[in-house]
């Protein structure tokens, strides 16, 4: 791992983490041209591109809904049994993000409020290249299903049986997928988000995977709803001498043991517990079924911060601003207020990363490469839309109207200024006097722009005549 040593009154700063960004030039041109390939040619790309990547010809992309009705009579029932208990917190944990449409009136009657709607259809998009994630298939349609989705679509990439993994569909079923497809990467992208003839589109697509989904996730953001730009997995672990040294070596594995692109950060005041831990990856790597991706992580991306003091540390740690934190120190909970960018946080040593990739509840889709400063994981939130709703009475319109049209005239917009006019006219004068023969007469800027004084820009020009009460 790369050391970096703060001397006193030095800050962390972006250009030491040699951040490369989620998605090359190269990679983005790539994905261009295979979402422009889907959209022209529908399956007939797709099933080029699954003979093309990944090995197979498939007949049908769809997954037989018996065979997802039976998934999990193919799985060990320990499986089963973790998959439903994490389920079962995933659920409760995003039960509580569920957000319920409101309304609200003024005194002069008008309502306001916003009306929450799920999505129709969501997809989520499960890698499958280095391993397989059940976990993944959990934490993106549950909270899916808890907004109310009525469609909840997976894709994933077939294995080279053409098939897919009896995990993942036995955590499709627990998690109440509808429909599943045997497509993966950027061309799963393009169909989610365009359709094509056996794949219905969606409107939102969420979910990790490797630079060309991340790369077509961004190329198709504003045709479909997306949740982020996922680069490679991270993990930061803030620790001070109290930490045990293997700890958070295996903390950190945790982590690197992802992909060869992951980044791994140790942040300390402690030079004795950094070298501790480079001991012990080295113990612990010489039995890790997959020590040789784990240590390119390690040794390509790993970085070591030594800070001079608690405070340069934390802001080191929000610099970084990771999309998993660990905070193995002796007042963890205490600094938790101090931590301004993480995706999640994770307080005291007992607080295991796997356990919130797993079963905590909170999800496991997270912000990355810094960007946990501008975004938070992904929620129920992401599987709705919300609508402003506003109505005025006559009331609340000659209260608002003056305003209204002062602010119009400011910006030269006369027909702004005249839709507000005009219902003022109508309150005060009746139908007749917005007729249009009527109005082919009348100066439309005086009634457009009427110069309102102050007084009757901030309080309204009165309550309406019995007339305009009665319409």
């Amino acid at each position: 791992m790369n050391t970096v040593t703060l001397l006193p009154g030095e800050r962390l700063t972006v250009s030491n983490l040699g951040r490369e960004g989620a998605v090359p030039a190269k990679i983005t041109q790539a994905a261009a041209n295979i979402i422009a390939t889907v959209r022209a040619k529908g399956d007939a790309a797709l099933h080029r591109y699954a003979a093309e990547f990944d090995g197979v010809d498939l007949t049908d992309f769809r997954v037989p809904q018996e065979r997802i009705d039976a998934a999990l009579e193919q799985v060990d029932a320990s499986l089963i049994a973790a998959l439903e208990k994490a389920a079962a917190q995933i659920r409760d944990f995003h039960q509580r993000q569920v957000r319920q449409s409101w309304f609200t009136t003024r005194a002069d009657g008008t309502l306001l409020g916003v009306q929450v709607t799920p999505v129709r259809a969501a997809g989520i998009y499960v890698p499958g290249g280095r391993a397989q994630y059940p976990s993944t298939v959990l934490m993106n349609a549950i909270p899916a299903k808890v907004a109310g989705v009525e469609r909840v679509v997976m894709a994933t990439p077939p294995q080279r049986d053409g098939g897919i993994s009896p995990a993942t569909l036995a955590a499709a079923k627990v998690a109440g997928v509808d429909e599943i497809y045997l497509v993966g990467g950027a061309q799963a992208v393009a169909a989610l988000a365009y359709g094509t003839e056996s794949i219905p589109r969606v409107e939102k697509i969420t979910g990790p995977g490797n630079a060309y989904v991340a790369a077509a996730k961004r190329l198709v953001s504003g045709d479909v709803g997306i949740d982020m730009i996922a680069g490679p997995s991270e993990v930061c672990v803030l620790a001070n001498a109290s930490a045990e040294a293997a700890v958070v070596a295996a903390d950190l594995m945790a982590q690197a043991e992802h992909d060869p692109l992951a980044a791994c950060y140790l942040v300390t005041e402690s030079p004795e517990l950094a070298r501790g831990v480079e001991a012990a990856l080295e113990v612990l790597l010489a039995q890790s079924p997959r020590a040789e991706i784990t240590r390119t992580s390690l040794t390509d991306q790993g970085t070591i911060v030594i800070a001079p003091d608690l405070a340069t540390a934390i802001d080191a740690v929000n610099t970084i601003a990771p999309e998993h934190l660990e905070l193995h120190c002796a007042d963890a909970l205490g600094l938790v207020g101090s931590i301004r960018n993480a995706g999640a946080i994770f307080v005291g040593a007992w607080s295991s990363e796997p356990l919130g990739d797993y079963v905590a509840g909170p999800n496991h889709t997270l912000p990355t490469g810094g960007t946990a400063q501008f975004s938070s994981p992904l929620s129920v939130d992401d599987f709705v839309t919300s609508s402003s709703v506003i109505c005025y009475t006559p009331q609340g319109l000659l209260a608002d109207a003056p305003a209204t049209q002062t602010m119009a005239q400011a910006e030269g917009l006369w027909a702004h200024a005249l839709s507000a006019g005009l219902r003022r006219r109508l309150i005060d004068e009746g139908a007749p006097a917005v007729a249009t023969k009527v109005l082919a007469e009348a100066d439309l800027t005086a009634i457009a722009w009427p110069a309102d004084d102050a007084a009757t820009v901030a309080s309204g020009v009165g309550r309406p005549t019995a007339q305009g009460e009665v319409r």
